[in-house]
């Protein structure tokens, strides 16, 4: 059996989160359909936007180590999606959609920061600065996301899903 070295784990990783980003990017229209709020629907065509530039920057940093760029079936983001898709189901037509919607976006972006931060360290490890400036800028991007969503919840999502007690 062949040893698995930290560059294995790191291209492992890339395509996990090519992956995960692509299927966000299916999702994000749809998201954007079923957010109440023109704020809300806003902000995930803003991160439609922000995602595609995301897989632009994930593509060269497979350009980087020289791999082609392809993704690998992410169990987690499918998850994550399943359950903003069942949010949209449930809470229909509700005060507390948008809430929960932002609660699944925040979601996704929780697993996308911990990945992105993980391989930003990796890439530090492996002297491949070209791909640590790349992956930070997204990482910021979405530590950035995250916190516009929180803003964003409390602003009237999470009042008016209070309210309708």
């Amino acid at each position: 059996m062949t040893e698995k070295t930290l560059d294995n784990l790191f291209y492992d990783t890339l395509k996990d989160i090519y992956y995960a980003e692509r299927k966000i990017a299916k999702a994000l229209p749809k998201m954007a359909r079923g957010a109440q709020s023109p704020a809300l629907k806003a902000a995930f065509e803003k991160h439609l936007e922000e995602t595609e530039g995301q897989i632009e920057r994930l593509q060269q940093v497979f350009d980087i180590i020289g791999k082609r760029a392809m993704g690998k079936t992410c169990e987690a983001i499918e998850g994550l999606i399943a359950e903003g898709e069942e949010i949209l189901e449930d809470y229909k037509d509700t005060p507390a959609l948008d809430a929960g919607l932002i609660s699944a976006a925040q979601a996704v972006e929780h697993y996308e920061i911990a990945r992105y931060g993980t391989l930003k360290r990796w890439a530090e490890l492996l002297e491949l600065p070209d791909a640590v400036r790349l992956l930070d800028e997204t990482l910021k991007e979405e530590s950035k996301t995250d916190s516009d969503l929180s803003k964003l919840a409390d602003e009237s999502p999470n009042p008016q899903a209070l309210a309708a007690e």
